[in-house]
């Protein structure tokens, strides 16, 4: 059995992701693809803005840049200067790309046995970095119940989410033959867990 895990890391000083980063609040740093070199460097593609992108050239894990537009680019880092984290790399794990990094926080899926995803979150702890996990589900799990389900396709089927909308909330219900808020309770947590599920997907474009 596999877990999909969604987690939040506070990247150590030193590491170039977070400190430039930090030194950029506001910005969004999407690494693209990231992939190890010989004698411990390291390169990523990323996309970020200007702003950011100014700040890369003066840290010293970087050893150069390659300026692809104004909002994307390739960068090579020094040995030392920051890839995965040394709790991924003792418990195995790669992290799915792309993924972002704001304010010196690096958000990650990550798929794993629980007993990886144990031991990573321990190595963690060793490592003092602070971490928010912000979900955690069985892989291949539907992420609606049965009935949720059920509920789910028949909206949809009937142009609930249609624009412009083709059946209201009592039509719907009167179809379902549940009241009028048992229904608006399920279509809330149905779309909450659809919005939490995709967001970093949609955000991300």
């Amino acid at each position: 059995m596999s877990e999909i895990i969604k987690i939040e890391i506070r990247l150590p000083n030193g590491h170039w992701a977070g400190d430039s980063s930090r030194k950029c609040p506001s910005s969004n740093l999407q690494i693209v693809e990231t992939m190890p070199l010989s004698k411990g460097r390291g390169t990523a593609q990323i996309s970020t803005d200007p702003e950011l992108l100014e700040i890369l050239h003066t840290l010293p894990e970087i050893e150069s840049i390659n300026i692809l537009n104004d909002e994307k680019a390739t960068v090579n880092i020094v040995s030392g200067g920051g890839g995965f984290i040394r709790p991924l790399r003792i418990v195995g794990l790669v992290p799915r790309t792309p993924f972002d990094v704001v304010d010196g926080w690096v958000n990650w899926t990550i798929q794993c046995t629980p007993e990886l995803r144990k031991k990573f979150i321990e190595e963690l702890k060793k490592a003092e970095l602070p971490y928010r996990i912000k979900s955690t589900r069985i892989s291949g799990k539907s992420l609606l119940t049965a009935r949720q389900l059920e509920v789910f396709e028949i909206a949809r089927n009937k142009g609930y989410w249609a624009t412009p909308r083709k059946i209201s909330l009592v039509d719907l219900s009167k179809s379902l033959e549940i009241s009028k808020s048992t229904l608006s309770v399920l279509l809330h947590s149905i779309e909450g867990k659809i919005v939490e599920e995709f967001y970093e997907e949609i955000r991300q474009g």
